[in-house]
């Protein structure tokens, strides 16, 4: 977690810095395969060099980007769970709970869908 040391300090809400702590430690946990990094001032993972899933702060949610194509792949999914998101993020309010199940198939789905993938977005 060394790598997002800086990114956290600088959260300045500290239920929104530890709920973004505690995401990020889950992802590393559940996906050790996973290389964190900070890319465009954010904490994200990659795997093989190519892009899976960032995060980033905003003062009413937690933006989760999992790329273009991993939102296209859970249009449905989002819609049907009331979701907030746009064609590029997924908005979990601070209000709410963490939804891992989600957050899992999403990276699930990214590593999957990129394992042959030797760019770091998808061309």
């Amino acid at each position: 977690m060394d790598v997002f040391a800086e990114y956290l300090a600088k959260i300045d809400n500290p239920v929104h810095q530890a709920t973004v702590e505690e995401v990020l430690a889950w992802v590393l946990q559940e996906f050790p395969q996973l290389e964190p990094r900070i890319g465009w001032n954010q904490p994200m993972f990659t795997d093989h060099g190519t892009y899976i899933i960032g995060f980033s702060v905003a003062k009413g949610h937690m933006a989760v980007a999992p790329e273009k194509a991993g939102m296209d792949h859970f249009e449905e999914v989002l819609k049907q769970g009331g979701i907030d998101h746009t064609k590029l993020l997924i908005r979990m309010k601070w209000t709410n709970p963490v939804d891992y199940g989600l957050l899992r198939q999403l990276i699930e789905y990214n590593i999957a869908d990129k394992a042959d993938c030797t760019s770091f977005w998808r061309v």
